[in-house]
């Protein structure tokens, strides 16, 4: 007995290709839209985004960049100048026991976000 006779019929694989990749054009074109309208959200969300990776530096640099003992402030330090000790840490350049293992963990968009946080921030009285 032959496949077409029992009702079944081949597929091409060509076509099924195209077929998913016109489904998968359908699925972008529906999904702009409401990217677009995410977009405020988003921009929201970053609002708090500094704030939150900076958060992860608060057991070494206390909060909001204000250390105690021998650690070093970071809140009220600019943020070129901050930038550029990451940028160290980054590439080895500046030895550490740990910051060039954790600035390597973010990206340089996240590393701008960070010093723009601290540099907003007051610095303790001393």
């Amino acid at each position: 007995m032959s496949i077409a006779s029992r009702g079944t019929r081949c597929i091409n694989p060509a076509a099924g290709r195209r077929r998913a990749a016109k489904g998968a054009r359908a699925v972008v074109f529906a999904a702009a839209p409401l990217l677009a309208l995410a977009a405020p959200a988003a921009q929201a969300q970053s609002a708090d985004l500094g704030r939150n990776l900076a958060a992860t530096c608060a057991n070494c640099h206390g909060t909001n960049g204000n250390a105690r003992g021998d650690m070093k402030p970071l809140a009220g330090m600019p943020a070129d100048k901050m930038l550029a000790m990451l940028a160290d840490f980054k590439s080895g350049n500046q030895p550490a026991s740990i910051m060039h293992q954790i600035a390597k963990g973010y990206t340089d968009d996240q590393v701008k976000l960070i010093a723009a946080y601290f540099a907003a921030q007051k610095p303790a009285a001393k």
